[in-house]
C-alpha cells in the first residue's frame, strides 16, 4: 500500500491541507458526500505560495490525506500532488468571478439533487425561501442545466451567474447542478461547509412537506435584510 505523501512541518499550505481533509471527514460521516463523489478546494493565499489546493480527481471526502491534494498555481498549472480534479475549471472560474471566495466545496447531496430529479428540465431557482437560515445563509441557488461531469461548458455558466447577481445587486455563493449536486463558496472552508449544510437541509424540508411550504412573504425577507444584512 502506498503511503500519502509527507508534508513538511514549515509547509506554508498546511493548516489548508488540514481543514481540507477535516471538512471532507466530516462530510462523508455525516452522508452529506459518498463514494468519490464531490471535491473541495482552497485559494492559497500569496504568502503562502498562491494558487489552489485541490481534491485529487475520483478521491473519496472521507479519507483524503493531506499530501495528497493538488496543489496548483494561477493558470491552473500543477505544482504537487496527484492528479487535480476534473472539476478543476469550475473552482477556477468561481475564484476569479468572486474574490472573496476562499473555498469551494462541491457534493452530490441526495436531497439537493432529487429536486433537480422531479423536475429535470425546470429552471430558476433550486428553492424558494421557505425558512429565514436559508435566506441568511445561502440565498439564491440558480440551477445549471445537465453538463456531463466536468464538462468545461459548466465553468462558464457558473460565471455568468455570479455576474448576473453581481449585477442585480445581489451576490451568490450557491449553485445547483442539475443531475449531480450543489457547488458552494465561502471564505473558508468551515463557512463553506456550513452554506453546503443549510442548503441541504432546506431541501431535505422542502421534500418531507407535503403539500409543499408557502415560501416567506416579502415583508419577511426584508426584515431579514434589515436586520441581519441578508443578500437575498
Amino acid at each position: 500500500m502506498n503511503e500519502a505523501p509527507a508534508i513538511a512541518a514549515h509547509d506554508p499550505t498546511a493548516w489548508l491541507r488540514a481543514e481540507v481533509c477535516r471538512i471532507g471527514r466530516s462530510l462523508f460521516a455525516r452522508g452529506y458526500a459518498h463514494a468519490s463523489a464531490g471535491n473541495i478546494s482552497v485559494r492559497v493565499p500569496e504568502e503562502a505560495g498562491g494558487g489552489f489546493l485541490i481534491t485529487p480527481t475520483d478521491a473519496c471526502l472521507g479519507f483524503l490525506q493531506p499530501g495528497e491534494l493538488a496543489w496548483v498555481d494561477d493558470s491552473g498549472v500543477q505544482r504537487s500532488g496527484l492528479r487535480a480534479s476534473k472539476t478543476l475549471a469550475l473552482h477556477r472560474r468561481i475564484y476569479a468571478a468572486d474574490p472573496q471566495a476562499g473555498c469551494v466545496v462541491h457534493t452530490h447531496s441526495t436531497h439537493a439533487v432529487a429536486i433537480t430529479l422531479q423536475a429535470p428540465d425546470a429552471r430558476g431557482d433550486l428553492l424558494p425561501p421557505i425558512t429565514p437560515y436559508f435566506v441568511m445563509k445561502v440565498g439564491h441557488v440558480p440551477r445549471i442545466g445537465y453538463h456531463r461531469p466536468g464538462d468545461a461548458h459548466v465553468a462558464d455558466l457558473v460565471a455568468q451567474a455570479i455576474e448576473q447577481a453581481a449585477r442585480a445587486g445581489g451576490r451568490l455563493q450557491a449553485v445547483m447542478l442539475d443531475r449531480l449536486g450543489p457547488t458552494v463558496w465561502h471564505r473558508g472552508p468551515a463557512e463553506a461547509m456550513a452554506v453546503l449544510e443549510e442548503l441541504e437541509e432546506t431541501a431535505r424540508l422542502w421534500l418531507l412537506c407535503q403539500p409543499r411550504p408557502a415560501p416567506l412573504d416579502e415583508a419577511r425577507i426584508d426584515e431579514l435584510r434589515q436586520q441581519f444584512g441578508a443578500a437575498w
